[in-house]
């Protein structure tokens, strides 16, 4: 399985960054949801590259200017971040501005602090004039902090092709390959994601067996944060194997103060991109917080497979787990397609249902209806319901991306409203088994 390289974009506010981090990704995305509660932060996105994919993440500003004396600590704690996972950094400066004592502490840490095999490339923002531009790069060659310097405008999207470019070249000469590995051949990866403490670790350590357990048992602790990486374990049941990804507990951002707490929080996030199938571990015990809805937004967003398995229920009564479904049912309302397991961790209840449920996610997530069907369906969908123009869309087809995604082509795309489309979605998972599985719709115009 390749590995997958890690872009870091670092710079103080005001230089352009989550500017042109906006557009790195927006030239990718399907869709954007409007469901309230499911947008996450824009930390970190999958950027698919015309030769290579690579995970695109904005590390946040890095300072407030020369007159924040909070300004050390906070360039320490967030190159470190940068410095500790990036295999390529993007460093932005505003060429709008004269450099500033907050651009210079920023350059000598990377300069201090950065391994050498991690090529930098600087990104000057705000370029929109090329004869002005032309002038004031050699001052930036001056700085010593790289050979490969790159004029931008992201809004006017000026010079992005050439740095997505040159940055794809910088990660095939570091030797990273696009995965070749086929979603059924393949094993299937799974995230174990969610709040601290809710019993992760001890559920991967039910499955291994006894050897895995003795040789490399994972660590297990009532003290919250005791998993600080993500650590991956490959889990043979009935002949298949499964890799397991137990991610560290993911905490709001602004609640990961310590540099090794936004480490765990990051290695999570990154899980989260690049597995297959999600699966939220809650404790069955304890009162949802609006972080676990957080994370499965963050889940659904990325078009992964979910799964909310509930902990510990052997705490649990009957009349107790019909709560938590109700509970499940009101908070979890934008993914209510998501399969809700209960099980015990300590007894082993209802732990082997989940490879049964996973399989049963990886087979929805990578459905495909052919547009003959599509067509019929969609007619029968349509009949005497308020869809407005869409009513009259002339052809719909299933692309190849994943999750399944519906490509609907209409005369007039901006009058789709997204209540029609939640209509359309909620009768194609009645008709289609699509359980497990984020679904996305795309209008074309005719």
């Amino acid at each position: 399985m390749a590995k997958l390289p890690t872009v870091a974009i670092i710079g103080r506010p005001n230089t352009g960054k989550s500017t042109l981090f906006n557009r790195m990704v927006g030239r990718n995305k399907a869709i954007v949801s409007d469901i309230p509660g499911t947008t996450r932060d824009h930390v970190a996105h999958l950027i698919k590259g015309e030769e290579i994919d690579y995970l695109l993440v904005d590390t946040g500003g890095m300072g407030g200017g020369t007159e924040d004396k909070d300004f050390e600590d906070d360039v320490h704690s967030q190159s470190l971040l940068a410095l500790e996972h990036a295999d390529v950094i993007i460093l932005t400066l505003n060429s709008r501005e004269d450099l500033t004592s907050s651009d210079l502490d920023i350059i000598q840490t990377l300069r201090a602090g950065k391994k050498n095999h991690v090529p930098i490339i600087l990104t000057i923002t705000k370029c929109d004039n090329p004869e002005e531009t032309e002038e004031i790069i050699p001052q930036y060659y001056e700085l010593g902090i790289s050979d490969t310097i790159i004029p931008i405008s992201a809004p006017h999207r000026l010079g992005i092709d050439n740095l997505e470019e040159e940055l794809e070249k910088m990660l095939i000469s570091l030797n990273f390959t696009r995965s070749d590995d086929d979603g059924n051949e393949s094993m299937i990866k799974v995230a174990l994601v969610g709040k601290p403490n809710v019993g992760k670790s001890s559920i991967i350590n039910s499955f291994m067996s006894d050897t895995q357990r003795k040789k490399s048992p994972l660590l297990v602790s009532d003290v919250p944060g005791t998993t600080r990486d993500s650590t991956d374990t490959v889990i043979r049941f009935h002949d298949e194997e499964y890799l397991f990804m137990d991610t560290a507990g993911i905490k709001r951002r602004k609640q990961t103060k310590e540099d090794v707490e936004k480490f765990a929080y990051f290695r999570s996030v990154r899980s989260v991109e690049d597995c297959d199938i999600c699966v939220l571990v809650l404790d069955g015990s304890v009162e949802l917080g609006r972080q676990e809805k957080r994370i499965a937004g963050m889940a659904v967003e990325a078009g992964k497979g979910l799964i909310i398995l509930v902990n510990k229920a052997d705490l649990l009564s009957s009349e107790e787990k019909k709560h938590v479904l109700q509970v499940l049912h009101y908070t979890f309302q934008f993914c209510r397609f998501a399969p809700v397991l209960f099980c015990s961790a300590n007894s082993k209840e209802g732990l082997l249902k989940l490879f049964e449920q996973i399989e049963s996610v990886k087979r929805n997530r990578e459905r495909h209806i052919p547009t003959a069907e599509l067509h019929r369906w969609f007619r029968d969908a349509v009949l005497g319901q308020p869809m407005g123009s869409l009513a009259k869309c002339k052809h719909i087809t299933q692309t190849d991306d994943l999750p399944p995604t519906f490509a609907l082509f209409v005369k007039n795309p901006k009058k789709v409203q997204v209540c029609q489309l939640r209509n359309l979605e909620n009768n194609i998972r009645r008709t289609f088994a699509f359980d497990g599985s984020p679904i996305r719709w795309v209008t074309k115009q005719n």
